[in-house]
């Protein structure tokens, strides 16, 4: 490996942690994150990697508690109400990969027009995984393929992974060359299970709100055995 990963994902892990660690709440510490993955959005952009991905909301973690889990879903409104100006003029586009459908409204609503206004930007892609689920989209895509196979849409000699992946959230996309997971745990999480079979895998123990810069730098230095991609900022 000698070039700039074109697609970069990250799971966000440690912000509720970091809340308690630094004597906040986990909501505060869920904003502090929000800070540090704008920084690493601005480094993503400058280093010329094209796609980002980000593991915004599992379905699991509708599981936590319901003060949490409100919090969690007004930062997408607050964020994109802020940003959406600054990412039409930088030519940034935003997607989603998860269930949009089951979000709050007026989350899904600001998700919905962030995707809709930058649809036709060109430059880095930043694709948020939001109440998304690695098994779910597996067992979704399997459903949509079984129904279009018994509507005569598609015939069941023409599924290969190839057609397979035509039904993920990430049809569109190429997979992550690298995946890096803050926070110290050592597992994917549901996160991109199919699309990450081949991916580097970089596990870093600073929990994400303080995994800022000049650390995302250094892993990926780690993986792909450069000392240059500093010089480029």
């Amino acid at each position: 490996m000698n070039t700039i990963p074109e697609h970069v994902a990250i799971i966000m892990d440690g912000n509720g942690r970091w809340g308690k660690l630094h004597g906040r709440s986990r909501s505060e510490g869920h904003y502090a994150g929000s800070q540090t993955m704008e920084e690493l959005i601005d480094a993503s952009a400058a280093l010329g990697i094209r796609i980002l991905t980000l593991y915004a909301f599992s379905t699991e973690n509708w599981k936590r508690p319901k003060e949490e889990v409100n919090y969690l879903m007004s930062l997408p409104i607050k964020f994109f109400n802020q940003k959406l100006p600054e990412f039409m003029r930088r030519n940034i586009k935003i997607l989603i990969s998860g269930d949009i459908e089951n979000l709050p409204k007026k989350t899904r609503e600001v998700v919905l027009k962030a995707m809709k206004e930058t649809e036709d930007n060109t430059g880095l892609i930043v694709n948020f995984a939001l109440n998304y689920s690695g098994r779910s989209e597996i067992v979704q895509a399997i459903s949509h393929i079984i129904k279009d196979v018994k509507d005569k849409n598609l015939s069941i000699d023409q599924v290969d992974e190839r057609v397979f992946e035509g039904y993920l959230y990430t049809k569109d996309l190429p997979d992550p060359d690298i995946l890096i997971r803050t926070g110290g745990e050592k597992r994917i999480s549901n996160f991109l299970m199919w699309q990450s079979s081949m991916s580097e895998l970089c596990f870093v123990d600073e929990l994400f709100p303080d995994f800022k810069q000049d650390l995302y730098i250094k892993a990926l230095e780690s993986v792909y055995h450069r000392r240059e991609f500093s010089h480029i900022l």
